[in-house]
């Protein structure tokens, strides 16, 4: 079995959710028990991380990779979905999981993943926890799924919990209330493990405090600690923040994430240090420095705020849910263009009326379909966008609406790719391998 048949096996057999929605959720922890306990417990054989929330966590997920990268130590990253790549997921000091262990994990396996039917999310965390601890990393930045107290990856027993935020996303699974969608998130919360809340919202706020408090683990909420200044566009098109607490200056805090937001997960990032300096971790500042600013040639993050052509400018950003759409449109808002021009595709088992009400309408939309099976048909998309008033015209693929909107598309315009990661990863792999 080589790369592209082991790869063939893993999409097929296993039910993955980010491509077929509720197919591949499951409500226990059993099956990765089993896996993890077959293997003879890998993830204790490292020091980890675990982050979640609703927004954010990936960013904040690859800023601390990063930053500890640039400590000196040997760092494992897991993270989902993957843009171009399966082995995006997991990386060790950036670098992607070679091929020849995905292939080795599943045939040394095989007879192990057709008797417990794991789903493709629980394979994976079990291959990265093995790979990691094989590898022998000094420590692990573990991002969840979409959940906190059911996903795969919470059998961890971290030095530090991070939380970014709570939106409205998942509700089918999570919940229908902030407060509910809290109370999964915060099932990461360990037993005297410190907690890192990112931001502060009055209705969830009691939620993670009163679980912290049950479970013995010191709380501290990111924006109450350090306050962002302003930020300001360097010569090289990277963004240059002023951050402080009431003993801490960050001064000119370079970040090649270009997204306004990375505002907030930057403060979470920098209350994370804290803590993990507390725990032991020796982090000197310049690695914090060296590492936010080069988050993206060490870790390889792709899909936020991404800059992918000039002439027009093009950017990709994977915000999908109520929260990461208000942010979007808001820089999009602060972005200076002739025309509007937005390739938009979305999952199906989303409520959209909400966010297409936060799209704005002077823009010409290609409406398209991403192609998994969870995609919305591109009518279905265009006739419910049409009855808010956004105008466009839809496209079966995404190459197909991409290469419409660099035809229309003036050197002073704007096109923009977003709606779901998945239409976005399509971009990206069109534009790295030339086909667009």
């Amino acid at each position: 079995m080589n790369y592209k048949e082991t790869l063939d096996f893993l999409f097929s057999s296993l039910p993955m959710y980010q491509r077929t929605g509720a197919a591949a959720y499951k409500n226990s922890l059993d099956t990765t028990i089993a896996l993890d306990k077959a293997h003879n417990f890998p993830h204790r054989e490292f020091k980890s991380i675990h982050i979640a929330g609703t927004n954010g966590k990936g960013s904040v997920s690859h800023m601390l990779a990063a930053i500890l990268q640039s400590a000196g130590l040997k760092t494992g990253l897991y993270t989902s979905p993957h843009m171009t790549d399966f082995r995006e997921r997991i990386r060790i000091n950036g670098k992607m999981i070679p091929e020849q262990e995905v292939v080795n994990y599943v045939r040394e396996n095989k007879s192990l993943i057709e008797a417990l039917e794991p789903s493709f999310f629980e394979m994976t965390a079990d291959l990265a926890f093995l790979y990691f601890a094989r590898e022998k990393v000094d420590i692990a930045v573990i991002e969840t799924g979409m959940g906190g107290r059911l996903d795969s990856t919470n059998i961890i027993h971290p030095l530090l919990s991070i939380i970014t935020n709570i939106g409205m996303d998942h509700m089918r699974f999570l919940g229908n209330t902030l407060k509910e969608i809290a109370t999964e998130k915060g099932g990461i919360i360990k037993k005297g493990v410190p907690i890192v809340i990112g931001e502060t919202d009055k209705e969830t706020a009691s939620v993670f405090q009163e679980i912290s408090t049950i479970r013995s683990s010191r709380i501290s909420f990111a924006d109450q600690i350090f306050t962002h200044h302003h930020s300001l566009i360097t010569s090289d098109r990277k963004i240059s923040h002023n951050i402080s607490s009431s003993d801490t200056e960050y001064h000119t805090l370079i970040s090649d994430l270009k997204g306004i937001y990375q505002k907030k997960n930057i403060i979470t990032v920098l209350a994370a240090i804290i803590e993990l300096k507390l725990s032991g971790i020796d982090i000197p500042r310049q690695a914090v420095y060296d590492g936010i600013r080069e988050t993206v040639s060490l870790t390889g993050l792709r899909g936020r705020w991404e800059e992918i052509g000039y002439n027009p400018l093009t950017i990709c950003d994977s915000g999908h849910n109520e929260d990461g759409i208000k942010q979007v449109v808001e820089q999009i808002t602060n972005t200076a263009y002739k025309q509007l021009h937005f390739v938009l595709g979305v999952v199906s088992d989303k409520d959209i009326s909400t966010i297409l009400k936060l799209l704005p309408k002077e823009a010409i939309y290609y409406f398209t379909k991403a192609s998994i099976p969870r995609a919305m048909n591109e009518f279905e998309l265009m006739k419910s966008a049409q009855e808010i008033g956004l105008t466009g015209s839809s496209y079966p693929t995404v190459s197909e609406a991409f290469k419409c909107a660099q035809k229309n598309a003036g050197p002073q315009d704007l096109i923009f790719v977003g709606g779901s990661s998945f239409v976005v990863s399509e971009v990206i792999e069109f534009i790295d391998h030339g086909r667009i």
